[in-house]
């Protein structure tokens, strides 16, 4: 490849912008990722055009394994995670990956400069009622994941499998959050430039309500939602319900941690691979992510099984929250 070539193009007559974009074009012009970071991007998206395809033609039964957290995974689980190894190999570009569905850290290429932190896929428990699911993405710099926080991502995105095949990416550092169509010929094409969260929520995205009944505060917060008569949208895949409010432009997304005695008291989900991707996302977008006490994206990453609860969305609200539950 050219370099030059790539500094010109969208500039000369004879190479003017493309009318729709695809992720490769954008990530060199618009985001100005650096070559190895663009290659990596793109070989992620080529995975999940595979895990898409696989969605459509693959039996959801389940695969007779459990992932590391005890979860009986799913066929669709184990392929998911396969295709996704399969690329961070063929890249050369990764020297470690965490996954949902690895107990530990997977050693690749000593040599890569970058990590991936993902869930391959996430709502999977949903296939066979045909809802939306998708796939979650970080990217750190070099392999030291564990003692890092989220906010070292150099990127982040996910892949939303719905009736569209949508894939949202960012670069951090204000090159923005953008969102990408899979069009009929299997390119990842632009289709939202920019996507924003306002500071003030209508719909709220409440996960976890066991909670309600064990941590006041987490109660007062869903009363309150309701009393303000803001709009419930809420699907059990988190993927989907934050798309949702980047879509949307506005929303608040929780996963709350009951009390003292309950099963998951940090909340349920997880902090490498699913709130620290997503928090990075959020905030590039003008919204906030909290645990209740600190920024998601300033927390610690202490092992590959932790916890966090989150609050996520516009900031006025995720302030309000949590102002109730810390």
């Amino acid at each position: 490849e050219s370099n030059f070539l790539y500094e010109i193009m969208g500039k000369a007559d004879s190479c003017p912008a493309p009318t729709k974009p695809n992720l490769n074009w954008h990530l060199i012009n618009h985001s100005k990722a650096d070559h190895d970071l663009r290659h990596l991007i793109v070989d992620l998206s080529r995975a999940c055009k595979y895990i898409s395809y696989a969605i459509q033609t693959t039996e959801a039964g389940l695969a007779g394994t459990k992932n590391e957290f005890g979860e009986d995974q799913l066929a669709l689980d184990v392929l998911a995670d396969n295709l996704i190894r399969e690329f961070l190999c063929e890249s050369g570009l990764v020297c470690c990956y965490i996954s949902e569905e690895q107990p530990d850290i997977v050693e690749l290429d000593p040599e890569g400069q970058y990590s991936v932190v993902f869930d391959p896929l996430d709502g999977s428990s949903l296939v066979d009622a045909n809802f939306a699911i998708g796939s979650i993405f970080g990217i750190y710099k070099d392999g030291n994941v564990i003692g890092a926080t989220p906010r070292e991502q150099v990127a982040a995105m996910y892949v939303l499998y719905g009736p569209r095949t949508l894939l949202v990416v960012s670069l951090g550092n204000g090159k923005g959050v953008h969102e990408f169509i899979l069009n009929d010929v299997g390119e990842f094409v632009l289709l939202r430039d920019h996507l924003g969260i306002g500071d003030d929520a209508k719909n709220y995205s409440p996960g976890n309500l066991r909670a309600i009944t064990t941590n006041p505060g987490y109660k007062k917060a869903i009363d309150s939602w309701q009393e303000e008569e803001k709009t419930l949208r809420y699907s059990g895949c988190m993927v989907a319900d934050i798309h949702h409010i980047l879509s949307k432009g506005q929303g608040v997304f929780s996963n709350i941690g009951g009390g003292e005695g309950s099963k998951y008291p940090d909340g349920k989900l997880r902090h490498v691979f699913e709130c620290g991707p997503f928090a990075f996302l959020a905030e590039e977008a003008g919204g906030a992510a909290s645990d209740g006490t600190m920024a998601i994206l300033d927390k610690e990453i202490t092992s590959v099984d932790q916890r966090t609860q989150i609050i996520i969305g516009s900031k006025n609200d995720v302030e309000s929250v949590a102002s109730l539950v810390s």
